[in-house]
Parts: structure tokens; sequence; C-alpha cells
């Protein structure tokens, strides 16, 4: 990365720079500036609007959940709008802000899913309530914002922990599980990941092969795979966390628009809450 003022050569290909931009350091496979002369990566940015589709859908779908569990959930998918944004943002311009400010929102992303759904049996010891804990997670992710600007391999390292760790207790999680549904759903989720991580390793690392097939557009489709991934991996962490903070609900997993399809968005459903509870109590 650096102050280019001119031109950028990569494996041949001229690229013009608009000058006194600091550039980032990561150019991905889809040639620069071909569709449009003001966006860097055309389909590489454009598909980041998937985020703005299924971000509203999302919040709509969780919120009778959202509204019975804690409001503070509807961060998450708020906060992955901005995740669209700023990615958008980082493709049309390959400007080192717009690299930070991607990754940041991911970063934050993780942090909000950890303060608002990390399973309270495993707290460390010494933290007793999820304000605490919140406020933990709070103080690292605001370090390693700080850090990311003076050594930018800090957010990397602070994304990888929040989410390997997050994977693993939701492994553990899914490893006493007995419903159905869950367990198919973790399943998709599983293999929508596997597949987004391949488009973008492949994107990442085998360009050159990509090139030659002229189709240099899986870095596209790893955006919209991960936003449906997000979409499909939330809602099976939610479910985790409404059997266990709200079990009183009797929370189940449906899909929208057809349940019957067990395919498209799921969501929960709460087949009672609390002021139905204290209606039958009265």
């Amino acid at each position: 990365m650096g102050c280019f003022h001119s031109e950028l050569q990569r494996e041949g290909e001229l690229i013009f720079i608009k000058p006194h931009i600091q550039i980032s350091d990561i150019d991905w496979c889809e040639d620069n500036y071909r569709h449009s002369e003001h966006v860097v990566e055309y389909f590489n940015t454009m598909s980041n609007f998937f985020f703005f589709i299924i971000s509203p859908i999302m919040l709509y779908l969780l919120h009778p959940y959202a509204k019975e569990r804690n409001l503070a959930i509807h961060l998450v998918w708020v906060m992955m709008i901005f995740v669209g944004l700023f990615s958008a943002y980082f493709h049309m311009t390959l400007s080192f802000v717009g690299q930070m400010l991607d990754e940041l929102s991911i970063l934050w992303v993780l942090a909000v899913g950890y303060m608002v759904w990390f399973p309270r049996k495993h707290f460390p010891s010494f933290i007793k309530d999820r304000s605490t804990f919140s406020k933990l997670v709070l103080l690292i992710t605001v370090v390693a914002t700080v850090s990311s600007f003076v050594k930018p391999t800090a957010n990397a390292y602070a994304l990888n922990c929040f989410g390997l760790h997050f994977l693993y207790i939701l492994a553990v999680e899914m490893r006493r599980c007995t419903d159905q549904k869950a367990l198919r759903l973790a399943k998709q989720s599983m293999a929508l990941w596997v597949l987004a991580i391949s488009c973008w390793l492949s994107d990442r690392f085998s360009c050159s092969f990509w090139q030659k097939m002229n189709f240099c557009y899986l870095h596209s489709i790893w955006h919209i795979l991960i936003a449906v991934t997000a979409a499909h991996s939330s809602t099976l962490i939610a479910y985790i966390d409404a059997n266990s903070e709200i079990p009183y609900s009797l929370p189940g997993l449906q899909y929208w628009p057809c349940d019957k399809w067990a395919v498209g968005f799921p969501y929960i459903v709460l087949k009672t809450t609390s002021k139905l509870q204290k209606r039958s109590v009265t």
C-alpha cells in the first residue's frame, strides 16, 4: 500500500489510478475499470446490494424473537447494512480507507453478535452476567479498532479470533442438539459457508486460471453467498439463544416465504410470549 500517483501494474495489465489516493494492497481478480470509469470493480461493488435486500428481510422476520428477547439483537442486521455499504465503497475505490471500513464493519458485526448471543454457560468464570461480558467484548473491539489504524493486521487477528471461537462454540452447542430442523439448518449453513469461502479463496489465489476462463466474478458471488450464509447461521445461533434465554416461548424454526420448501430465509417463531403467559395466569 502507499500513495500511487499515476498507474499500477498487475499481471501485465495497466491500471490507472486517481492521483494522491492511498491504495489498498489488495486487488481482486475482476478487471479494474472495465465496466465503468468511476467504479474500480463493478460487479464486486454491485453484488453488495444483496446486503441491502437481505438485511431488512431478516430484521422483519426476526422481530418477534428480538422483541421478546432483546431489541439490541436488531443491531446485528443493522450493522450488516453497513458491511454492505463499506464493502461496496471499498470495491468501488480499492482505497486503503475503504479496506479498513470494510474489515472493521465485519469486526463490529461479530462483536455485536458476541455480545447478544454468546451462551452464558460459556462465559469466563470471572464474569457473572451478560452486561459485564458485553463491556469486555466492547473494550476488546475498541482496542482492536484503534490498533488496526496503527497496524492493519491487528484487525485480521481480531476477526479470526472472534470468528473461529464463535464457530467452535456453535459446534459444541450443535453436538447437544436433537432438533432435526436445527440440525438441517446447521448443515445448510455449513454447506453455504464452504461454498462461499471456496469462491473467496479461488478468486484470491487462482486468479490467473479464472482470467484464462474469462470469468473473474467469484468474489462478487462470495458477497451474495456470504449474505445468505449470514442469514442462515445467525438464525441458527439465535435459535440456540432462544432455547437457552427464553425457553418458555417454545421457539421453533420456519422458512420464508414457504416453510414446506425448507429453503429461503430461516426465522424463529415463538409459540408463546411473556405477555401471553401473564394473560393466561390472570
